[in-house]
């Protein structure tokens, strides 16, 4: 089930293609870190050709029971629209039928296809509605599961420590 089943979230966000492990605008080449909130930093810049500066929510974490896997989330708002994401990169090699999974303070949320995969990952991206965005707000954890076989998943815990106030404060 992915999480827009689940949740009544907008789908995957192919208009905002996944290009590279960042929010399209807000991280990249120039980018700055201006403000950090928990375990989120709040990564900014003007991107070509814009009037104003896009943010996004990022954190990347590393699996407890092994280091040379990691992911980075990033959550920021559509540019011209009024939708929330969330993308996710994992690295190569993962399963991608089964998709990437998430738990929030160990209740299911379901999971999300892996949308394309590039030189720096493969990238799951989502729309956010406005009751998954509150169950982080109010969560302690995220578990994000990636799959190397069917049968094994690799949890990896991402902590929602200062989510609440650096999404408030996301453009």
């Amino acid at each position: 089930m992915a999480f827009a089943v689940v949740f009544g979230l907008g789908g995957p966000a192919y208009a905002q293609a996944a290009t590279d492990a960042a929010a399209p605008g807000a991280t990249g080449p120039g980018s700055v870190v201006r403000e950090t909130h928990g375990a989120w930093q709040v990564s900014c810049r003007t991107p070509p050709g814009a009037k104003e500066e896009k943010c996004a929510l990022v954190q990347s974490v590393t699996a407890e029971d092994r280091p040379n896997v990691g992911l980075t989330v990033v959550f920021y708002k559509a540019i011209g629209e009024n939708k929330k994401l969330l993308r996710v990169v994992v690295p190569l090699g993962v399963l991608l039928p089964t998709g990437l999974g998430l738990k929030i303070d160990n209740e299911d949320v379901g999971n999300a296809p892996f949308l394309k995969c590039g030189k720096r990952g493969c990238v799951a991206e989502v729309v956010l509605q406005d009751e998954v965005i509150g169950k982080l707000k109010k969560g302690q954890n995220a578990m994000f599961i990636i799959f190397d076989t069917p049968e094994a998943g690799i949890g990896i815990p991402v902590s929602l420590q200062g989510f609440a106030d650096a999404f408030a404060g996301l453009k």
